[in-house]
């Protein structure tokens, strides 16, 4: 496969490995392929990048089979095969354990299997460092998510160690939108699979994509998010909360004996 990306996209993934330091020389980056558009792109960025950059760097890829039935992983292989990029796949019996009646938050269940499947694998080849194909409108849906449904200023960082497994998450794509990776991916010859999930599209990520489409329609909306995740933002929020017992009694002082 002759690669080719255009300096639209290279200029804003080199931009985050340079800021967020996140290749160097001798890696060995493990992609993460789901088979969508978003791991599918950042895969033949990597490819791309493999070739023209400085650092030096290796590649290999992993998809998880989750146990759902009817998955035809062949175009996987076929894609890392004209990629020159080793392809593994790892089969678990994930769905069969968020599919149970009575699991609860099963998209974070299935996260959370997923990630030890793949750490499990890393131990095993040596491999130090997971690149993941989140994006822009990523980040900003988990820090509006955080803050809805947690009450916390959290997102995902575009370089995280996880020190239980000893190992890099990397997310080159931080600085794409959504759409750039829509409208490049036209470009791969590649058509990403669906989703056999049956929890696809009806998850809080989904409705806060939404509600986002909806209120973002001022195109500054959605950089003000952005620029209230870092750090050195403006920053005025109430004092912490006192535990009930103080507050109890700052209100008993108040009233007259």
């Amino acid at each position: 496969m002759k690669l080719s990306l255009s300096k639209n996209y290279t200029n804003k993934i080199v931009k985050a490995v340079a800021e967020f330091d996140l290749i160097q020389d001798d890696d060995h980056i493990l992609v993460g392929l789901s088979g969508g558009k978003d791991s599918s792109f950042l895969l033949y960025s990597l490819a791309f990048l493999r070739k023209y950059l400085g650092v030096k760097f290796s590649l290999s890829v992993i998809t998880i089979d989750l146990g759902f039935n009817g998955v035809d992983f062949e175009p996987l292989r076929d894609f890392c095969r004209e990629l020159a990029v080793p392809f593994y796949l790892e089969r678990t019996r994930i769905a069969e354990y968020i599919l149970q009646e009575e699991a609860a938050n099963p998209c974070a269940k299935c996260a959370h299997f997923r990630k030890g499947a793949i750490a499990g694998f890393m131990r095993k080849k040596g491999i130090k460092k997971l690149a993941f194909g989140h994006h822009y409108d990523d980040a900003v849906e988990t820090f509006l998510m955080s803050i809805l449904y947690s009450g916390q200023l959290v997102t995902f960082q575009p370089k995280q160690y996880l020190s239980s497994n000893d190992i890099f998450i990397i997310r080159p794509l931080v600085y794409l939108r959504e759409k750039d990776i829509v409208e490049a991916g036209k470009l791969l010859g590649y058509e990403p699979i669906s989703s056999p999930c049956p929890y696809d599209g009806k998850t809080k990520r989904e409705e806060i994509k939404q509600y986002l489409r909806e209120f973002t329609g001022q195109k500054q909306v959605f950089y003000n998010l952005a620029a209230a995740m870092r750090k050195g933002a403006s920053l005025e929020r109430w004092p912490q909360s006192p535990s009930g017992e103080e507050l109890s009694r700052k209100i008993k002082e108040l009233w007259k004996p």
